[in-house]
């Protein structure tokens, strides 16, 4: 695969707004414990989220590349973690990025970050008939998300523990049909909110209820709630090869910010997940 740089900032936006996105994003995906490596924020929670076990390169720092690489190999082989490093248009210093694709370092996951310049304008939906709007606790949340994608017990804990953890407090919601069984959850959302900044996690419809209109209804639900608790502003994380997500974001208003994308190192490519 061919280098590439994380994709530029967009323009039109406010620059300053879209570094604290950034920001907050950081902190909305913060572990219970976390490294810092000369500028490097390292982190090795074992789940199915890589922005919560991948070494962040916020800054240069005075060390070597090839030192700092050669630490945090050893820290991701001692927690039996893939070494993924995120790339975005913040990482410093610029440059480094194709240094690591010329060694063979593989790009995964290229992301698309969208921000919603005005929650006020947002759609309104109502709650469809026949469902059951309930809000979740971390747990009850990690639960839902991990039986609608097939994660392991140890991922469902992983994710209940970050939610706990978090910096930025998450509300989370789940739909349910109103006669259902208990935990047979047909779309969930959450909101991690700080200040007048929601961001937008884990929306997670169950394949029986996509293209019926669930997400885009239940995003709009929690972004309201977010912006009557003083949110004025939100931002979201979706792969940038998911058409469907992309295209039920930018009903509801979202934007493109910036891109951003994972570097894996070569060693670890039989084992990356």
């Amino acid at each position: 695969m061919s280098a590439r740089v994380a994709d530029p900032l967009q323009p039109g936006l406010d620059q300053a707004l879209v570094a604290q996105v950034e920001l907050a994003g950081l902190r909305a995906s913060q572990p219970p414990e976390q490294l810092e490596c000369d500028g490097w924020l390292l982190r090795r929670l074992p789940g199915k989220a890589k922005r919560a076990r991948c070494v962040n390169a916020l800054l240069a720092g005075e060390r070597s590349l090839d030192e700092k690489l050669a630490e945090c190999v050893q820290l991701y082989r001692e927690a039996g973690l893939p070494l993924y490093i995120r790339i975005t248009p913040f990482s410093a210093p610029p440059g480094r990025d194709e240094v690591r694709a010329a060694r063979g370092w593989r790009l995964h996951d290229a992301t698309q970050v969208l921000v919603h310049p005005a929650l006020a304008d947002l759609p309104t939906f109502e709650l469809p008939p026949g469902l059951d709007d309930e809000a979740a606790s971390a747990e009850g949340y990690a639960a839902a998300v991990g039986a609608l994608r097939g994660s392991s017990p140890g991922e469902i804990a992983a994710h209940a523990r970050r939610l706990q953890a978090s910096p930025a407090p998450y509300r989370g919601r789940l739909w349910r049909a109103a006669a259902g069984a208990p935990g047979a959850a047909l779309a969930c959302a959450q909101v991690a909110q700080e200040g007048e900044l929601a961001g937008l996690y884990d929306v997670c419809p169950a394949p029986a209820a996509r293209r019926r209109g669930l997400a885009t209804a239940l995003c709009a639900h929690v972004l309201r709630q977010a912006h009557a608790a003083g949110a004025r502003i939100g931002y979201l994380q979706v792969d940038a090869a998911n058409a469907a997500a992309l295209k039920v974001y930018r009903r509801l208003g979202f934007v493109a910010a910036y891109g951003y994308h994972y570097r894996l190192q070569p060693a670890d490519e039989a084992n990356a997940h």
